[in-house]
């Protein structure tokens, strides 16, 4: 579910494998809890994508924490460890460059909600089996 560029054109094939490598690497780093910040470390974090900038040198990480609780808090927490997140993952992938992280709450959960709140709406429903 990548975003397209203001040219029309969807990130390429290296933006999508970078992303996915740093990605997972970040969900791995939180996981084990590499970081020395015991408020980041109490929650359960979700890593759904990671989207790069052209040049690789911005990784958008989009996350929630686990039941989407405490959303705010998570945020801020990974904000302000943002360095050390950089760091520790950077030590485990190859980049030429080490990706500026920044952080923004996944949506696409509650996208979903509100879709399929959307289509159980009777006069949806009525339309889509009429056809």
């Amino acid at each position: 579910m990548a975003r397209q560029t203001s040219q029309g054109k969807g990130p390429s094939q290296r933006q999508l494998r970078v992303g996915e490598l740093i990605r997972r690497t970040l969900a791995g780093v939180l996981a084990r809890g590499d970081v020395h910040d015991p408020d980041l470390n109490r929650m359960s974090i979700t890593v759904g994508e990671v989207r790069t900038s052209p040049d690789l040198r911005v990784a958008t990480a989009f996350v929630l924490p686990l039941g989407g609780h405490g959303r705010d808090e998570a945020l801020a927490a990974l904000r302000r460890n943002g360095k050390e997140l950089r760091r520790a993952v950077s030590k485990e992938l190859t980049l030429k460059f080490s990706p500026e992280l920044r952080f923004a709450l996944d949506e696409t959960f509650d996208q979903m909600d509100e879709t399929n709140r959307l289509l159980r709406q009777d006069t949806v429903r009525r339309d889509v089996e009429g056809d």
